[in-house]
């Protein structure tokens, strides 16, 4: 659960950077960096998320790009 809601915020982090990026001054090393992490926090997520519950429901959520990881969190029971 630990490496879900990490790779969650990571997720999520870098999505707004990478907005927000896109939307004022568009770097290119900035984007060159934090799109595979992205990518990889996103498939991370998806993993966590199989490998933290066997519901369906949280396991669909986790798949949603940018908030998949914090549908999913929700949808996990404590």
């Amino acid at each position: 659960m630990r490496l879900l809601r990490t790779a969650t915020g990571v997720e999520f982090f870098s999505l707004v950077v990478l907005l927000g990026n896109l939307a004022t001054v568009h770097v290119p090393w900035v984007a060159t960096l934090l799109g595979p992490l992205h990518g990889c926090a996103y498939l991370l997520v998806i993993g966590a998320t199989a490998a933290a519950t066997s519901r369906t429901r949280p396991r669909l959520l986790a798949v949603v790009p940018g908030v998949g990881g914090l549908l999913a969190l929700r949808a996990i029971p404590a």
